[in-house]
């Protein structure tokens, strides 16, 4: 065996294991089930042009250098990212730990209840510190969570509002520049006018339905958001917060004064700022808007056995249910972000964090104080940790460069520092040494911290927050060590188990891609730091710019977007912008098949599109005349199309090429869904297959883990014509020659996960990327193959192949009783987590099981659902009392004195042999959803709160 190759190590199936699995297909090569299940004329003719694979010695070494080309500056520039103090208990039991990394969104709460508290940790701590009634478990960034609030407060307007067609949403000059970018992106195509000025001025009239606040704002100032907000209350204008959470340890809360929503992002808790990401933004709001919530929220409920429990509240509001009218795309979050913040709250508790803010807030009075003494002047009247100095920027830039400092400049008069946790004394006496050099006087030393409040009396913090026993009891690194833990116990991620999802490809996270993301060289980089202090990162993003251009057979890629729904959103964006280029403003018909994700029609809908579904046939391929006659109907109007390939429905469709070819004929373009990536790299791609854009889950096909649900990365690659629309920041020129605004707060999104792609693929190279994909659809016809007999598959190809994923029929279990939901509780007592449950048809299981899973763990998972299936045809209808209905089995009811069931406490626990080798325990029975849902509670509430007597 060739120990170098890191292929043999990310593949799971050996030659000799895929041997066998072929001859249980019938089939003498795997090249020959490739050409069995993939049409012919769209494979590739030739190999992906790529680097030759690095070893993961060598991949080490070569990140390691490429770090050393990034310069770790001090850096005060703010604008919404700042260094931070990641606890190392934080980042060793968390960041660093895949049964943290590797879990899946947590939809099947029995064996998620670990991520379900800590997020509801996170909860509780952005209510607490935002003073409204109910926050989400995470959103993407600060800016888009800001575009969410807007979106929110225009579908809340009131019904008279409505009527009138009131759509002026008022946007403060303070706004951080990346947020008004992203809000200008996402404003215009829903009708929504934004007027930008300064809010001392603004008249409160009639024509807004909202308002939006930076505090502090960008340049540090502290305005008077409550005289705002009061006044806007009375206009009957909605306003939204955007608040830097760190500051509201000594700032009022928001929701104090009468604000509808609070965003901002959680960064400041001791998330490394990576280069723009990945952090977790917040977003809390009122609970008469819970139903127009964006995201997730985490809810208490009880179990079957009326114990408190946790799971993922008002699933209903997701897009595959709402599709085109749902008002947000946002189907992900940033859960391992999410987690990391709150365990920060949890380790530093309410006291931790006033210390933490009042030296920081203190050593930016004492450095105002300090460069006011050498005579230069202070603008901001009231600060948290910014201050504005009126100086010859381009001098104390000179100056501060040979010092390694970075400053905001907003003007040729101006310098903006911000002030951070990581600055200490000795930091505070180089930057008065800067600005003493400037004005040619002898430096100021400070030898302590001035202890003095710039806050304005009327906005300082009065209120509690973080009151809840969590965030008071795990203070000492061994009790946060043993709580970490506690929770993580109680959540199934890879680390024991293939995670069989489908369409969500929880292939292995290597630990040699995981690696540098601790380093310091790639955490401490701020996005808007000078390029030439980013001279690693930039080299490592062109890179793997480069390589998905060539996987994907397109002409450039943005790594912008920072979820699969933002991808799709920019996706839809450039194709717009690219039909106005030529004048088709009318171009607003967006094709959509049937059996597309929701997320889908929602992101046209937020595109501005209107959307036109097509049939699916009884095979579950799009149904061309159908598409023909629509695509021909709107030809005038038509925008694009939006298609998944190879099907939600697990097929390589033959028609595929004739379909886009449809589409162009009618001047549309075509918009890939890059889900299923995972069963065309090296075989095939987008642009061959006739696509113009498509987005690519890097959290999925490239390796990028999925948290817990996050973080996601959804880079576009486009065709050439779309090249000059990709979109811009604000701040760092990246983009198209005609780029649209921003998509993402940070000029190349989650820049510090792309580092795993990046590796990812140096290390596998073209013959490793393609070996894979190979084996993904070895593992998936497979699977189907040993499952024949016990489950039938929904669709399969012309001859009778899978892709890289298969859907199999449960609904005709309901004559015994059965429901799907039933199999994927019973699985959790085998070990596994469920498939993907009844998308994308009811009551059916989606199985995937990516390449990376080995023979003898796919065996066993086909054992447990094999077995599932004799337990299934013993169960009826008239007695529910079964193992299945009953599924999952707790540890408390094995060792219970009584036992009513007619089954065995064995058969109920330990169902097959391999069971008692590594037995997985739900902590909690079967969660009550519908309960839930009728009783929302989304803090740290005590369940004798809300339990009814």
């Amino acid at each position: 065996m060739n120990t170098n190759a890191f292929a043999l190590r990310h593949i799971g199936p050996n030659q000799e294991d895929q041997n066998l699995m072929l001859q249980t297909l019938g089939v003498d090569s795997l090249d020959q089930l490739i050409y069995e299940t993939i049409p012919d004329d769209i494979r590739l003719k030739k190999p992906l042009n790529l680097d030759e694979p690095m070893t993961e010695y060598e991949y080490l070494l070569h990140i390691h250098k490429l770090s050393l080309k990034n310069k770790v500056y001090k850096t005060y520039i703010g604008l919404g990212y700042h260094p931070t103090v990641l606890p190392a208990v934080i980042q060793r039991n968390v960041l660093e730990n895949p049964g943290w990394y590797t879990a899946y969104t947590p939809y099947q709460a029995e064996i998620a209840q670990g991520r379900l508290e800590a997020l509801l940790n996170f909860q509780t701590m952005v209510i607490d510190l935002t003073g409204m009634e109910i926050a989400n478990a995470s959103l993407l960034d600060e800016s888009t969570a800001a575009a969410e609030a807007m979106s929110l407060l225009f579908a809340v307007r009131e019904r008279d509002q409505k009527k009138a067609g009131v759509n002026k949403f008022f946007v403060s000059e303070n706004i951080l520049p990346q947020t008004l970018s992203v809000l200008q992106t996402r404003a215009t195509p829903i009708g929504i006018e934004l007027v930008v000025g300064n809010e001392e001025d603004f008249n409160f009239s009639s024509e807004f339905f909202g308002a939006i606040l930076q505090y502090p704002g960008k340049e540090g100032q502290i305005t008077d958001i409550k005289s705002f907000i009061e006044q806007a209350n009375e206009a009957r204008i909605k306003v939204a917060v955007a608040a830097d959470i760190l500051s509201l340890v000594k700032l009022e809360a928001p929701g104090k004064f009468g604000a509808d929503v609070v965003v901002g992002t959680t960064q400041r808790f001791g998330i490394p700022m990576g280069y723009g990401g990945p952090h977790a933004a917040y977003f809390a709001t009122k609970e008469a808007y819970k139903r127009d919530l964006p995201g997730r929220i985490i809810g208490v409920t009880k179990d079957t056995n009326g114990n408190r429990a946790l799971r993922m509240a008002l699933q209903t509001r997701e897009q595959h249910i709402k599709r085109d009218k749902a008002t947000s795309n946002i189907c992900t979050a940033q859960v391992l972000l999410a987690v990391m913040a709150s365990m920060y709250a949890v380790y530093h508790g309410p006291k931790g964090l006033k210390f933490i803010a009042n030296r920081v807030h203190n050593k930016a009075v004492t450095l105002a104080n300090a460069l006011e003494k050498l005579g230069y002047e202070q603008v901001n009247s009231s600060f948290f940790d910014t201050i504005l100095i009126k100086a010859n920027a381009k001098k104390i830039e000179k100056i501060a460069n040979g010092k390694k400092v970075n400053f905001y400049y907003p003007n040729k008069n101006t310098v903006a520092i911000s002030i951070n946790e990581t600055t200490l004394i000795p930091d505070l006496n180089v930057l008065i040494s800067v600005f003493a050099k400037a004005a040619n006087k002898k430096s100021i030393v400070i030898s302590e911290v001035e202890q003095h409040n710039n806050i304005a009396a009327d906005l300082q913090r009065e209120s509690d927050f973080l009151t809840e026993p969590v965030f008071n009891s795990y203070h000492s690194e061994t009790e946060l060590m043993r709580y970490i833990k506690m929770l993580e116990r109680k959540d199934l991620s890879l680390n024991h188990s293939m995670i069989s999802l489908g369409s969500c490809t929880m292939k292995l996270n290597a630990a040699s891609e995981m690696l540098p993301l601790s380093s310091v060289n790639w955490g401490t980089i701020h996005p808007f730091a000078p390029l030439k202090q980013a001279k690693g990162y930039l080299k490592v993003l062109k890179a793997l710019e480069d390589q998905l251009t060539e996987i994907t057979g397109f002409a450039a890629t943005s790594l912008q977007p920072n979820s699969g729904a933002q991808g799709e959103f920019a996706g839809l964006m450039v194709i717009k912008a690219y039909h106005e280029s030529r004048g088709d403003h009318h171009r607003n018909i967006c094709l959509i098949p049937s059996s597309a994700h929701g997320t889908n029609p929602a992101s046209a809908v937020m595109a501005g599109m209107k959307v036109v579904v097509t049939k699916s046939t009884e095979e579950g391929n799009i149904d061309v005349e159908d598409l023909r006659e629509k695509a021909e109907l709107h030809a005038d109007n038509l925008s694009c199309l939006m298609v998944t390939y190879p099907s939600t429905h697990g097929v390589y469709e033959s028609a595929i090429k004739e379909i886009t070819k449809i589409i162009h004929d009618n001047g549309g373009q075509v918009y890939m869904d890059g889900a299923n990536m995972n069963a065309q790299v090296g075989l095939t791609n987008p642009g061959n297959i006739g696509a113009d854009v498509c987005h690519l889950n890097l959290h999925k096909t490239f390796a990028i883990p999925h948290g817990g649900g996050g973080p996601g990365v959804g880079p576009i690659c486009v065709a050439e014509q779309l090249v000059p629309f990709l979109p811009g920041n604000p701040i760092v020129k990246t983009g198209g020659k005609d780029a649209i605004t921003g998509i993402s707060a940070a000029p190349f999104g989650s820049a510090l996960v792309c580092l795993i792609s990046y590796g990812y693929i140096k290390m596998l190279g073209a013959e490793g990327l393609t070996e894979s994909t190979k084996v993904a659809i070895l593992n998936a016809n497979y699977i189907k193959q040993r499952l024949q007999g016990s489950f039938d598959t929904l669709y399969s190809g012309e001859r009778g192949r899978a892709a890289h994923e298969m859907i199999v029929d449960c609904r005709p279990f309901k004559a015994n009783g059965i429901e799907v939901t039933d199999i994927a509780k019973r699985l959790i007592d085998y070990g596994f987590h469920s498939p993907t449950l009844s998308f994308p048809v009811a009551g059916t299981l989606m199985i995937e099981p990516t390449e990376s899973e080995s023979k003898a763990e796919i065996d066993r998972f086909c054992d447990a659902l094999i077995a599932i299936k004799s337990e299934i045809d013993n169960a009826s209808k008239d007695e529910t009392n079964n193992v299945l209905k009953n599924a999952p089995h707790t540890l408390a009811m094995l060792t219970s004195e009584t036992w009513d069931f007619p089954y065995s406490r064995e058969q109920a626990a330990f169902p097959l042999d391999y069971v008692k080798e590594n037995k997985f325990w739900p902590s909690v029975r079967r969660v009550d959803d519908a309960y839930g849902d009728r009783n929302l509670i989304c803090s740290c509430a005590p369940i004798e709160d809300y339990i009814e007597a």
